[in-house]
């Protein structure tokens, strides 16, 4: 049995619980951002960048400086759990675990600091790279949607309001709006990048105190060391932090998001309605032995798409977690928020990540069936191109109120017509056989307006130009 190590003195497995993040969701970029091993990685970091500041200011030895560098890499989770199980404390742990392996410098990691002082950098630096990651894989599915867009910017399908046929638009401009969605997803996840903050280096209650005593008589001030520091790790930092940073922060990031992630649930949804059959236009690529049910073999099922409406529904959920950290944080600090954190942020990246990652294949290789989509057309489409029936009647000097029963009478009959025989739309028929309207409109003029593949409007030109606006914004 494939067994991998975790906490001292026992072995996780299959015959354990593991996460469905740690093998089966996200990137494998994702999932090694978020591992133990990356974790501690980037405390090293952190202490390396607090005695880079510490060592200029001459509280640290260029020996003890370079004896910690030495040894960042020099990860042992196995040792520094074995430590934790005896301090109970994960922070003093991964501090002995280094100090061991560090005979110089050893003595001098995490001078001055407070727990919150490495972690809650850790987290402001990896939180993003997460949010870089899932920036790169958005840019990917814009590009695809942009180019879906101009291929069908002209291919009119029937658009829907209530779930009902309503009139035509064209496949590109329904595209177009997915897109715009995304791409101000787009805006909101690069502004949300360009805000990230660390706390700095403030101490126990974010007063500075411990790094004034330890500089008094330095001739460099606790802001020049603390921001000397954050210039290492090339983190800007908040000015203002308690014990932590702020748990606002947390939440203006799960709630972007949550953001991204209705804007996929909204694409995959539809995705879903319109693969059923009665609409067919599109559907997930089916590989050649993939099984669709155990039960009903003939079954094409939009797994893909109900797997991101399931993961979207999940991360919508995280944001009230992280509202409850950032408002009941009790004065300088309470611990309980660590647990939840040390769970929604991995989950929620994971989560987007293999959503996006989805979204990106299927929308590069989903079928069109332009069949259905010319089906559906010619049963429904009719009814929309009555609009400009309507209108050519009133150009023509009837009475609008009355061309619209005419119509009205007409529609109805073609409608109960679709319910016997769903493969002809008689409504021309009836209208160039009205002879109310007859006195207005002969009949090849009739014909003519109710072609509603051309009853698109601006649509598009719109698709095409946003199209555009989509590569500027991702070049």
């Amino acid at each position: 049995m494939d067994k991998t190590p975790g906490i001292i003195g026992t072995m996780f497995g299959y015959d354990d619980y593991l996460s469905p993040n740690t093998w089966r969701y996200g990137t494998a970029d994702m999932r090694q951002l978020w591992s133990e091993t990356h974790r501690r990685t980037l405390m090293r970091q952190v202490w390396i960048a607090l005695a880079t500041a510490q060592q200029e200011a001459g509280l640290v030895t260029a020996a003890q400086l370079a004896d910690l560098q030495a040894h960042a890499a020099d990860i042992d989770i196995d040792r520094a759990l074995a430590i934790e199980k005896e301090t109970r404390h994960d922070v003093m742990a991964e501090i002995r675990c280094y100090a061991e392996q560090c005979p110089i410098g050893g003595g001098i990691i995490h001078y001055g600091a407070t727990s919150a002082d490495i972690n809650d950098n850790v987290n402001a630096l990896r939180l993003r790279e997460a949010a870089q990651m899932l920036e790169a894989q958005l840019v990917e599915l814009l590009g695809v949607f942009a180019a879906r867009i101009v291929d069908t910017a002209d291919m009119p399908v029937m658009a829907h309001t209530h779930i009902q046929p309503a009139e035509p638009t064209t496949l590109g401009y329904r595209f177009a709006v997915y897109a715009q969605d995304l791409l101000e997803n787009l805006h909101q996840l690069r502004a949300l990048i360009a805000s990230i903050r660390g706390k700095g280096f403030k101490g126990a209650v974010g007063t500075q105190a411990s790094y004034d005593e330890i500089l008094h008589g330095t001739g460099v001030s606790v802001a020049a060391m603390e921001d000397r520091a954050m210039a290492v790790l090339d983190l800007p930092h908040f000015p203002i932090a308690t014990q932590t940073y702020t748990r606002q922060q947390d939440l203006r990031i799960m709630q972007v998001l949550a953001g991204a992630a209705a804007s996929m649930h909204k694409f995959a949804l539809d995705f879903r309605v319109l693969q059923s059959p009665p609409f067919g236009e599109w559907s997930e690529p089916f590989g050649k032995k993939q099984v669709g049910s155990s039960a009903m073999p003939f079954k094409r099922n939009p797994i893909n798409m109900e797997n991101v409406c399931s993961l979207a529904r999940y991360v919508a959920a995280l944001p009230g977690i992280a509202w409850d950290n950032a408002s009941q944080a009790i004065l300088e600090r309470s611990l309980d928020d660590s647990a939840n954190r040390r769970l929604f942020f991995p989950d929620g990246f994971l989560a987007m990540s293999e959503m996006l990652k989805r979204m990106n294949r299927i929308v590069r290789d989903m079928n069109i069936n332009e069949q259905a989509i010319e089906r559906n057309m010619a049963m429904y489409g009719p009814f929309a191109a009555t609009e400009k029936v309507l209108m050519a009647l009133v150009q023509a000097g009837a009475s609008r109120q009355d061309a619209h029963e005419w119509i009205r009478d007409c529609s109805l009959q073609a409608w109960g017509d679709l319910q016997d025989d769903p493969t002809v739309n008689k409504l021309t028929d009836y209208l160039t056989a009205q002879s109310e309207i007859a006195a207005f409109l002969d009949g090849e003029q009739v014909a003519v307006l109710m072609s509603a593949e051309s009853h698109v409007g601006t649509a598009p030109e719109r698709a095409r130009a946003f199209a555009e606006q989509i590569s500027a914004a991702i070049a």
